[in-house]
């Protein structure tokens, strides 16, 4: 209840019959009085003020309601107002959404992108919009059919754009299935609560060829006339409004060929098939964020080749040689020719024709070419050199269309009719020494040859037929004059062939003439003598190696040296003299003298061998070599190589610069390094053991403790020291085998320590 003033009220539809509010009458007022949109069930009790609603509400009938109350005396006339009463009508879900269709249809292409939509569904709600009631959520519930396990179509829930799924744009396909139905459904109260009202409808949907396809091969003319640029093919994504571009497949210097907002491929010039008579490139379809739309198309281009290369001659003379001999058919050469234009087409098929020859004699046909192949042939007789030595031709080579004329020489050569004679068929004897170097010329023989020079006919090649299996000896010939030059081609030994008899032959490298032989006039003989050169004597190894513990014997054998001598003399003197031992203990080896061939045996002499010796010279007595003519003597030298493995003999010691001391008073906790070291070999690395000696004191007053392989720390273990020099027995051991261990009195001193912590 209330005086009357304006008032707002909130109503839910549907809710029956209510009282809304009650007026009070003030003096001199006596009744109410309501007009307005009161849609007849709103009304006001004009003696209580009772304002009430005779029915229900409808929100999507009347939303609000606008309302005036006044109020009246006795006689009518108003007293108060009119006040405005407004009624707000509250919506509630009591209205289902509703497809603005019965049915939809729809186009989706091939390899369409997936989330692109292809289509829309559209529903509306009457239900309040502001409200849930009215919010709309689509879905997708069935698929027919349904060939995968995954949806092939996919829908946008507050859009209803419908769009192919990833799967979907991968399978669809029209010559599999070409037509989809859809149940769309759309819930309100976007979809979230159980009660929401539900509607659905069928979607049906078509499966078309994608239009994004490349197109076949595309054949271009080379060198066309036409203005550039051409449309030579066209591209169509299945997206309207993307951007087209090209990129290359190949880095080119440039590429000949654009694409145009519509998806027209042009190629910008001329084509040369002969510069590159294929090109491939990609085509590409981008949104306007520059995102790929489709996958990139492969374009390829063949540059059709026309008649555009006139024949070219591979050289600018051609020279054939021709021998007298040659009869009539024979091939004696082949003119070359090339064309540029595309190989195995009518392009490039070239023909040849004689077009003139020079001389004209004896006759004027000589030489036939064939047509198809350049082949020059012998026509009838065979040539003779004193008609004419050269003869000149000029030869036609055609296309289709160009000609050209290629030169070709044709020298008429000797045939080999004439053998190598020799000017003496025996060159006698010669004496060599056996350390002649190898490479050396040793004689010189010749031979002539009636051919015409500098051809293959008259060359000579002189090689040893008979009296050198090993090939002790070469040949060689200054093709200039045919003049033979006898070198040594292999080192020549005394003690395994001391006399060469040679038979030298000369022969042409052009075969001779049917009819002609080589006979004795192409031989010589040829008789070499080796003389002996007195050689040294040769260790039967080039080094001799061995390996002794340090600690042998005196007098053990530790190495055997043997020596020969080449020329297989005995040998009267063997004597082993060490000429150079590495280190100051050469003293220590001696070599035994023995009657044995060339043997000697080397001794531990006295003391112990320590280091290793090299360069041992055996020096040798043979023939005019005597014991007291020591200087005629051959003599040879060869490295003797003594390891010497070292045995464990040498106790640990203390190693230190300085001897240890700590400052007084002692406080505790101070420590020192100590190191121990061994003058035997140390394998890897040393392993030393620290111990203190086993006396009370001792032990009392130090502890040692390992620091790694080499080092310990020594430390006083309390601090009642007084300041004097200590000795503080430690036991060392090497770990070595066999383990060697020594006592050591190493002198601590404790003593009062400058600022820089040293003793003073």
């Amino acid at each position: 209840t209330g005086p009357l003033k304006d008032m707002n009220f909130s109503v839910q539809e549907g809710g029956g019959p209510r009282i809304l509010h009650q007026f009070k009458l003030e003096s001199p007022a006596v009744s109410f009085r309501l007009s307005g949109e009161k849609a007849g069930i709103i009304d006001i009790e004009p003696k209580t003020g009772i304002l009430y609603i005779n029915g229900s509400l409808d929100w999507e009938t009347q939303p609000v309601h606008k309302l005036q109350v006044e109020s009246l005396d006795e006689s009518g006339k108003k007293v108060e107002g009119p006040y405005t009463v407004t009624i707000h009508v509250e919506d509630i879900n009591d209205n289902p959404p509703e497809f603005d269709q019965k049915k939809y249809f729809g186009v989706v292409r091939q390899n369409s992108r997936p989330g692109k939509p292809f289509m829309y569904v559209h529903a509306t709600d009457r239900d309040d919009p502001t409200t849930p009631h009215a919010q709309l959520s689509y879905s997708i519930l069935l698929q027919f059919p349904k060939p995968y396990e995954e949806m092939l179509f996919q829908i946008d829930n507050v859009t209803g754009a419908i769009s192919p799924s990833r799967t979907g744009s991968y399978y669809l396909d029209p010559q599999k299935q070409n037509g989809f139905t859809l149940v769309v459904s759309v819930k309100d109260m976007a979809g979230t609560t159980t009660n929401a009202f539900t509607s659905s409808v069928d979607v049906i949907i078509i499966v078309m060829e994608s239009l994004w396809k490349a197109p076949p091969i595309i054949h271009i003319k080379e060198n066309s006339t036409q203005v550039h640029p051409v449309n030579i093919s066209k591209v169509q994504s299945n997206e309207p409004g993307v951007i087209y571009d090209i990129f290359e497949k190949e880095k080119l210097s440039r590429l000949p060929f654009s694409i145009s907002e519509n998806g027209d491929i042009y190629v910008t010039e001329p084509l040369d098939r002969e510069e590159k008579d294929t090109y491939t490139f990609f085509v590409v379809s981008k949104d306007d964020t520059g995102e790929l739309v489709d996958k990139p198309l492969q374009i390829h281009i063949i540059v059709e080749d026309i008649n555009d290369n006139p024949p070219v001659c591979q050289q600018d003379l051609t020279i054939i040689e021709v021998q007298e001999n040659e009869i009539g058919g024979s091939d004696i050469g082949i003119v070359h020719a090339t064309d540029m234009d595309k190989k195995d087409t009518l392009n490039s098929r070239l023909q040849f024709q004689i077009q003139s020859q020079e001389p004209e004699f004896p006759s004027k046909n000589l030489f036939y070419i064939q047509q198809d192949t350049g082949t020059l042939q012998l026509t009838g007789r065979s040539l003779n050199k004193r008609d004419s030595a050269k003869y000149f031709l000029k030869v036609l080579v055609t296309d289709s269309r160009f000609k050209t004329i290629c030169d070709v020489e044709v020298h008429v050569i000797d045939i080999n009719d004439q053998i190598p004679i020799f000017e003496n068929s025996d060159y006698g004897t010669m004496t060599l020494s056996e350390n002649t170097p190898i490479g050396t010329v040793v004689f010189e023989i010749q031979a002539t040859d009636g051919d015409e020079p500098g051809t293959g006919s008259s060359l000579i090649i002189y090689q040893v037929q008979d009296g050198d299996p090993n090939n002790t000896f070469t040949i060689e010939t200054d093709s200039e004059t045919n003049r033979g030059f006898i070198k040594v081609n292999k080192a020549l030994d005394f003690e395994t062939k001391r006399v060469y008899n040679l038979v030298i032959n000369a022969t042409n490298p052009e075969p001779l003439v049917p009819g002609v032989q080589y006979n004795s006039s192409s031989l010589t003989m040829f008789e070499i003598y080796v003389t002996n050169v007195d050689e040294p004597p040769v260790f039967m190894e080039p080094v001799y190696k061995t390996e002794v513990s340090e600690d042998i014997p005196v007098n053990t054998l530790v190495m055997t040296v043997e020596a020969y001598d080449p020329e297989g003399d005995s040998v009267r003197v063997s004597k082993i003299v060490l000429m150079e031992v590495e280190g100051k203990y050469a003293q220590y080896l001696t070599c035994g003298k023995t009657l044995f061939l060339q043997k000697s045996y080397l001794l531990v002499k006295s003391g112990r061998v320590v280091g290793w010796g090299t360069a041992t010279q055996l020096q040798q007595t043979a023939g005019e070599c005597f014991s007291n003519q020591i200087s005629l003597c051959a003599k040879s030298k060869v490295s003797l190589v003594l390891h010497l493995r070292d045995v464990n003999d040498n106790h640990p010691q203390i190693a230190m610069d300085h001897p240890p001391f700590f400052c007084y008073p002692v406080s505790g906790g101070e420590r020192t390094l100590i190191q121990a070291t061994d003058a035997d070999e140390q394998f890897f690395y040393s392993k030393f053991t620290f111990s203190l000696a086993d006396e009370m004191n001792t032990r009392n007053n130090w502890e040692i403790s390992k620091f790694n392989a080499t080092h310990a720390y020594l430390s006083p273990k309390h601090a009642n020291f007084e300041e004097k020099v200590y000795d503080v027995p430690i036991i060392l051991n090497d770990n070595g085998n066999p383990p060697l261990e020594n006592k050591v009195n190493l002198k601590v001193s404790i003593c009062k320590c400058s600022s820089e912590n040293s003793c003073f």
